[in-house]
């Protein structure tokens, strides 16, 4: 049975999950970030079947979130790597790994420690912000109605 696809719907979030939605591509997205790039290693990590592992990154290079480059090492020989838009992921898989940690954590009940390159420090949690920098909840935001759209665009 095939998967109902949104690539017509209004809704962004359903747009960017028919191109990264099923877990297999974003855990392979996830191991590129780690520096992952050739097929084999994406299948001993993942522990992914071959016939899946293929289909997934093709889909991930058919939407520009990684590119296939011949390294040409002994014959043909490919790496994937990430694009700018594979890149741009990162925020999401961040947010996506603490929300983990903190509402299913790992057995030994221990989170990834990801620091900061520079500094050394633990990285800050990811959070919706207003343009002050403070945080936000979902109780602190609405989306506009088309009327109130409206109403801006006349005032400006």
């Amino acid at each position: 049975m095939a998967r109902k696809r949104f690539d017509d719907s209004n809704c962004s979030v359903a747009r960017a999950l028919n191109e990264v939605g099923d877990w297999w591509s974003l855990l392979i997205v996830l191991h590129a970030m780690y520096g992952t790039r050739r097929f084999v290693d994406f299948q001993q990590q993942l522990g992914i079947a071959k016939n899946i592992l293929c289909d997934r990154l093709a889909k991930l290079v058919d939407n520009e979130v990684l590119r296939k480059v011949d390294v040409g090492e002994h014959g043909s020989r490919f790496e994937y790597r990430l694009t700018e838009k594979g890149r741009d992921l990162f925020p999401v898989v961040v947010a996506l790994r603490q929300w983990g940690d903190k509402w299913n954590p790992s057995p030994d009940g221990q989170p990834l420690d990801l620091r900061d390159r520079d500094s050394g420090q633990p990285i800050q949690p990811v959070t919706v912000q207003n343009t002050q920098g403070q945080p936000l909840s979902i109780r602190d935001v609405f989306v506009p109605s088309d009327e109130d759209n409206t109403l801006d665009e006349a005032q400006a």
